[in-house]
């Protein structure tokens, strides 16, 4: 990684450009501080850009990141690789980062699938098994200011000129007061796919989890939507960022696909030395009023299967870290976590990252989470893999950013949709015990399909 400082992007770029051999290249960003901007209205404009853009919110922080376009990506079939390629992409870059905050510099956002040994569909066709993707514009904003990143790949034959005017006409459509586009497209038809297969498949789960194969099996299952016209995803992230303001908000666009949603499960967290990942298992929906929130939350508290379920998550994430950490904290019971829709069983996992360790080895170590796969880890993926009638893709699975300052976090895409024009797939799942009653976890995926389905107009 070579740092320069006290440059303008363009003097930058004509330096690296001269400097490269041919059939090189090499990626240059510059990050500068900004006015403050409606990250929305940021997203917005890359529509009109006709390029690619990813959005994701940490509401508990306050902290967003917009990206429009692609500088670079990587793209890989084996997870394990995506470390790699990071690495070598940010040893070959010049980077020109006075602030070394999180979200600036050299950032990339991205996913992947969740079981890259399961077939896939024509439904996640456009999407990469595992992709992580530098903006060309990356806009951070936190709770006092606002910072962007420009990012671009050169080669030696590239005119340093031509670049950065581009690169700054487009910067200017970009910081423009643009209006939301504000449609409410209607529902026109709601298929609930295969639901008494998928009931089948549960029956199937707790027989198999009787049998000894497997303690607890995750079973997701798709809501298929179709509406009177595209629907725009500025407007379901505003809808999102309104009804769900403790949850990550997420998306990601490939193209006329767009993966959206509001997942309240951090998988990990690395801030400095600091990592936090969270334990999220066990659901109960929301009262009408506080003596019957608090009544649903007193029985989700003292609920067998759930703290069952919760305890796996739990032991899981904190035996998985002890490898990452010098130190790990974890508290004794779970409490409550509120959403509008839904309230969770939650434990925080705290610990000091030891040196030379990555996000990524993390990423791979804690996922599927047993709140999402099951226990055995691979007994039930392997149930899964067999029966699931859903092909997941990246439901389920990382979803996240990391910077070249080694800062990142990843979370677990639940809560979310598949936008495609006028389509959407929405996707649901619960964990599946041996005393579990199918009806009973098709109406518990059901209560969880709500936050993303009141958003479309369900």
């Amino acid at each position: 990684m070579i740092e320069v400082k006290e440059e303008t992007l363009e003097s930058t770029l004509r330096k690296v450009i001269q400097g490269l051999q041919p059939s090189k290249s090499r990626l240059v960003s510059f990050t500068k501080r900004v006015d403050k901007v409606d990250p929305l209205q940021f997203f917005e404009a890359g529509y009109h850009l006709h390029m690619n853009r990813s959005y994701w919110k940490s509401t508990i922080d306050n902290f967003t990141l917009v990206g429009i376009g692609n500088a670079f990506s990587i793209r890989e079939e084996n997870p394990y690789l995506l470390k790699d390629k990071w690495n070598a992409l940010l040893n070959q870059a010049v980077i020109n980062n006075p602030y070394q905050l999180s979200g600036t510099g050299i950032v990339s956002i991205g996913g992947m699938d969740f079981d890259p040994l399961k077939s896939k569909t024509r439904l996640w066709q456009n999407f990469s098994s595992n992709e992580l993707r530098v903006p060309q514009f990356m806009l951070m904003v936190n709770e006092e200011r606002a910072y962007l990143t420009v990012t671009v790949n050169v080669t030696s034959n590239d005119d340093p000129v031509a670049i950065s005017e581009e690169l700054t006409k487009n910067e200017e459509y970009l910081f423009k007061d643009n209006k939301l586009v504000s449609n409410n497209p209607t529902i026109v038809e709601k298929e609930e796919v295969e639901p008494e297969n998928w009931k089948k498949t549960v029956r199937k789960a707790t027989e198999h989890i009787s049998s000894g194969q497997a303690k607890k099996v995750v079973l997701a299952r798709e809501l298929r939507l179709k509406f009177t016209e595209e629907v725009q995803v500025s407007g379901v992230l505003r809808q999102l960022l309104e009804s769900q303001p403790t949850s990550y908000i997420f998306a990601y666009e490939q193209g006329k696909d767009c993966f959206v949603g509001a997942t309240p499960e951090r998988l990990v967290k690395v801030e400095r030395n600091e990592l936090l990942s969270t334990c999220l298992a066990g659901t109960a929906p929301r009262g009408t009023n506080e003596a019957e929130d608090n009544e649903l939350g007193h029985k989700l508290l003292h609920d067998v299967k759930n703290r069952k379920e919760h305890e796996f998550v739990v032991q899981m994430i904190k035996q998985s870290l002890e490898e990452f950490c010098k130190e790990i904290n974890v508290p004794e019971h779970p409490v409550l976590y509120k959403l509008r829709n839904l309230q969770h069983l939650y434990t925080p996992v705290r610990g000091v990252f030891k040196e030379e360790q990555s996000i990524f080895d993390v990423v791979q170590k804690l996922h599927p989470t047993p709140a999402l796969g099951g226990e055995p880890r691979e007994e039930a993926l392997t149930f899964i893999r067999e029966q699931e009638l859903l092909d997941r893709g990246w439901y389920g699975a990382p979803i996240g950013w990391i910077d070249s300052n080694q800062h990142g976090e990843f979370a677990v895409a639940i809560r979310s949709a598949l936008l495609q024009g006028d389509k959407a797939s929405l996707f649901a799942g619960c964990g599946v015990v041996k005393d579990s009653d199918p009806e009973a976890e098709f109406e518990e995926t059901r209560i969880k399909f709500l936050p993303m389905l009141n958003v479309l107009g369900g």
